[in-house]
């Protein structure tokens, strides 16, 4: 097995898919409880108001991690739980479930991974402007130091951001997700002021936690012309830098894309990429499929194309083609020269509970198999990847696909909340087992077998 000694194998979630307790403990709205009541946005008209209710069953969740022989787990915070009008007064109920959950996990061995933000900006922040009011930049940095103060303690590995560029492009580019705004203006200085919180809250955690490691989450995929026309040439180029450059590009060298410069200048002051570019510690990368692009008339002039017929998809029709991502990691690697963590990589499948009560997910450890055999072949050409987190622990709330779409290693009855370990977790549990074994020969620490 091609991986370094002391390699992290974990698990990822966010808060709004998974915790549901939407209107409990005072948690106030965020922007996708609001979103997804208007008819029609959402597959079923479905809501995530109990979502996997991980807000009750957290110990159970801890337990099957353990099970599985988790190294971590990454989880995000709920802005609206923590501070309900997103700045101001804090909400201990919340910070209290946190409390709860970090000391679970420590105590079953598993280190928490805390991204500070996956896309639930509180509601009362929105009506402010939202990601829109450079103020932001100020809310997003005395909520990292309540959280930091709060959980550094037991805490050390923190992400800012999880897919900034997804949900800058989908909810203020293209109007797909929350809050819903398809505007070009709306977007460049979204991407301005995300990129400004970033920085801030960077300088945050490293005052205010001692031995903080500090990185954001990008989803970086390739993006190829979906035919040999010369204008899905341009778009490919046009949705990269959206999708692959918008954020690593400034944190990492104080500048945008050039395809971006122009578009954001308007919104970047003084001093703002110096503040942008603060040192971090790796970088996380989301990666599932590259994308097809093909000229379109939405305000980038790009869209996403059909993968050619030779290309093999998943059972939601996503391109499946690990070759792109060793070679995503390779690039990553040589552009950016920091150690790698992969926070999301997974698939979501067509399980069913066979007759004997189990859920065969063959096409996902397919998926999975070639997926880490790729990360492999990357790291023996000499990417520094230290860790891989499947996505998703559970089954839970897709954004607009609702609960149509399973991408969890366990299925979650969404009727009953029954957790049931499909036939991928297993598989992962024994990969992970075979690299402790390979890490520890002497067998001194195989949780899976206690």
């Amino acid at each position: 097995m091609t991986t370094r000694p002391n390699f992290v194998w974990g698990a990822s979630t966010s808060a709004f898919q998974i915790e549901g307790a939407a209107h409990l403990g005072g948690r106030a709205d965020s922007i996708w409880d609001v979103y997804l009541r208007a008819p029609g946005r959402i597959k079923g008209n479905e809501t995530a108001e109990v979502a996997c209710d991980h807000y009750h069953r957290y110990p159970e969740d801890v337990a099957l991690m353990r099970t599985l022989g988790l190294n971590a787990y990454r989880f995000s915070i709920a802005w609206p739980r923590v501070l309900p009008q997103g700045h101001g007064a804090a909400n201990e109920a919340g910070l209290a479930f946190y409390d709860r959950l970090i000391d679970a996990l420590l105590a079953a061995e598993i280190e928490p991974w805390l991204c500070l933000y996956h896309w639930d900006l509180p509601q009362a922040l929105e009506a402010l402007g939202g990601w829109q009011n450079r103020d932001i930049a100020g809310w997003f940095a005395d909520y990292t130091a309540l959280v930091a103060r709060r959980y550094g303690d037991r805490v050390k590995r923190f992400a800012t951001f999880n897919e900034p560029c997804v949900f800058t492009l989908f909810g203020y580019g293209l109007g797909w997700h929350a809050p819903g705004i398809a505007d070009k203006a709306a977007l460049h200085r979204a991407i301005h002021y995300v990129n400004l919180s970033h920085g801030r809250a960077v300088d945050v955690l490293r005052r205010d936690v001692v031995g903080a490691s500090i990185g954001a989450i990008h989803n970086r995929q390739p993006c190829y012309p979906a035919t040999d026309r010369p204008e899905d040439a341009k778009a490919a180029l046009r949705l990269a830098a959206y999708w692959n450059d918008a954020f690593p590009f400034p944190q990492a060298f104080a500048c945008y894309p050039p395809g971006l410069q122009d578009a954001v200048a308007p919104f970047i002051e003084p001093g703002d990429m110096a503040d942008i570019a603060r040192p971090v510690d790796w970088f996380g990368l989301n990666h599932y499929s590259p994308h097809y692009v093909k000229a379109d008339t939405n305000l980038i002039g790009a869209g996403f194309g059909p993968a050619p017929a030779t290309v093999r998809r998943s059972a939601i029709g996503w391109p499946v083609v690990p070759d792109a991502f060793r070679d995503t990691l390779t690039d990553i690697h040589q552009r950016f020269h920091l150690p790698i963590y992969v926070l999301e990589n997974g698939t979501a499948a067509n399980d069913v509970i066979d007759a004997a009560g189990g859920i065969p997910d063959e096409d996902r450890i397919g998926y999975l198999k070639a997926y880490t055999a790729a990360m492999e072949q990357a790291i023996a050409a000499g990417a520094d990847v230290r860790g891989y987190f499947v996505w998703s622990l559970l089954d839970n709330f897709e954004w607009g696909a609702g609960y149509s779409q399973r991408f969890g290693i366990v299925y979650v009855d969404h009727a009953t909340q029954r957790r049931i370990p499909k036939a991928s977790a297993r598989w992962y549990a024994e990969k992970i087992a075979a690299h402790r074994a390979s890490d520890d020969p002497a067998g001194r620490h195989n949780r899976a077998e206690e």
